[in-house]
């Protein structure tokens, strides 16, 4: 639970603006990271590693504490055994099984003695999550290969976490910060397992990624609680963390990073879309999609209804991304190098490609742009160690299925992610088939049709972005499947069809010379 905290005024503040205070509670959070990265940036840069370390100890843990009390200790408890695995076990996979065998008996048992049931709190402001999403139960963690020592140990924590605290609605609590943190110290573990190897035998990735040294127990709570990322993400590495705390992540070296407009930019497009979910929320709800008023609309409207809210119901997330990259690049963890003309880049944080979000008519474009880093994480530690399964598709499914239970237990995330997979599957069908058919293409191709194609494209992704979108955020068997039931389960219907059809369709349209041409 949060601290209490109704002599700050901030229940009746939340009440004033139609949230909660633990909504309210996590803007604040987020928030205080620019006066927090500011302070480093004038008073700690090139100070001695250790200070950074535990000014970034001491901030973190304040906004653990002010937002979920004596809960911290979740959190705390992770880092410390996270350290103990790296200094006692180090880079061997006895350290996988060992932490595997602990962590299922052990600290089920533990979490069953202590963690309580967190109270049902509903809000208005964005929330979190993957890094995080909004609510209840964020994201655990998971692991992909031997190499992995603390993998299964935190994603039970989490699991663990997100059965004892589960609830039918999207929660702000300790699960919340802890799914970015499962992520995070998962990285850490590969990283350090790599770090082991002969340079040789890493990908170019992997040896950037790669832990060479032994981390400090303060370094590694330092990285941990970093205050930019905490609460909702954005996910970095431990060495980007390291070159932050010895002042290396900046535009020019021995100078303070010239990231103060970049950053402004994030926040104030952050906040442009904070304004935009919270005015549009008025009208667009989760409850809405189950009351009976919605129930006893046509089909058309319910379906109209279903493109918008998932349009909206998604800006939560892009605020608080582009609200906490805006701290990462003030402090200078967000510096990406430099483009070909010379420019810094500012985006090693970021978690949102706006433009591209807004634009894109495709369902792969919406995945490129959305929750950018943790797409990149999963990438990195899931997608590409299962490459030994010699079937991308399988792999592709595989690293759903791990996001699926990292955002919680409920069957409306395995459902999200399964239609994401079918969409997906299909879309990239439809491409190939119009890049490969000659009158498709050529169809395609003609300026003046290319606004209705557009508009048709559009309406088509947001439609299935917001069907997909409905277990997702609706959680509970009974629920979505009201909705799904109300559209007659159309978004399966016409993408299973079209999975099926599709190749005959090719066959048709798709001349054979094509065919073979392809095929060599």
């Amino acid at each position: 639970m949060a601290v209490a905290g109704s002599g700050w005024g901030l229940a009746q503040l939340a009440e004033a603006l139609g949230s909660s205070e633990q909504a309210l509670r996590l803007i604040v959070s987020i928030l205080m990271g620019y006066p927090f990265a500011l302070f480093q940036r004038y008073f700690l840069f090139q100070k001695e590693t250790y200070l950074i370390h535990l000014y970034n100890v001491f901030t973190g843990l304040s906004i653990a504490y002010f937002n979920f009390g004596m809960q911290f200790f979740h959190s705390l408890l992770c880092v410390l055994i996270q350290f103990l695995i790296l200094r006692l076990m180090g880079r061997t996979i006895t350290a996988v099984f060992t932490t595997f065998f602990f962590q299922m008996v052990k600290l089920s048992f533990l979490l069953h003695r202590f963690v309580e049931r967190s109270p049902l709190f509903s809000f208005a402001l964005p929330s979190s999550n993957c890094g995080w999403k909004s609510g209840d139960r964020s994201k655990p963690a998971g692991r992909i290969s031997l190499n992995n020592t603390n993998n299964d140990f935190f994603q039970t924590y989490l699991m663990a976490g997100y059965y004892f605290t589960a609830t039918e609605h999207y929660d702000i609590k300790w699960t919340m910060p802890h799914c970015v943190l499962t992520l995070k110290l998962i990285g850490l573990a590969i990283d350090y397992y790599d770090g082991g190897k002969d340079p040789e035998f890493l990908t170019p990735e992997q040896r950037r990624f790669a832990v060479r040294g032994v981390p400090t127990l303060l370094e590694v709570s330092g990285f941990s609680y970093f205050y930019g990322a905490f609460m909702v993400g954005p996910q970095f590495s431990m060495t980007d963390y390291q070159k932050l705390a010895r002042c290396e992540m900046t535009d020019v070296q021995g100078q303070r990073p010239n990231s103060f407009v970049p950053a402004l930019k994030r926040l104030s497009l952050g906040l442009l879309f904070l304004v935009t979910y919270t005015l549009s929320s008025l009208y667009v709800s989760d409850e809405y999609l189950i009351s009976d008023d919605y129930m006893e609309k046509p089909f058309w409207f319910r379906c109209g209804y279903i493109l918008i809210w998932g349009k909206i119901i998604l800006y939560k997330y892009v605020t608080c991304w582009l609200v906490t990259e805006g701290v990462c690049i003030l402090v200078g963890l967000g510096y990406n190098g430099k483009d070909q003309s010379g420019k810094p880049l500012w985006d090693a944080c970021a978690n949102m490609k706006v433009w591209l979000y807004e634009t894109t008519p495709l369902f792969t474009g919406t995945i490129a742009s959305f929750n950018i880093n943790t797409n990149a994480w999963v990438a990195r530690y899931i997608f590409k160690r299962l490459k030994f399964l010699g079937n991308k598709l399988l792999s592709q499914a595989l690293a759903l299925f791990f996001l699926a239970i990292w955002h919680g237990l409920h069957s409306g995330y395995l459902v999200c992610f399964q239609m994401e997979l079918l969409i997906v599957i299909v879309e990239r069908q439809v491409i190939n088939l119009v890049r490969d058919s000659p009158p498709l293409s050529t169809l395609a191709s003609i300026t003046a049709l290319r606004p209705i194609f557009y508009v048709l494209q559009q309406t088509n992704h947001w439609m299935f972005m917001g069907y997909s979108l409905v277990p997702f955020c609706l959680f509970t068997w009974d629920k979505w499947m009201k909705v799904y039931r109300s559209i007659y389960f159309f978004g399966h219907v016409l993408f299973l069809t079209l999975l099926l059809v599709l190749p005959y369709i090719r066959r048709l349209v798709v001349p054979r010379k094509e065919k073979l041409k392809k095929a060599e």
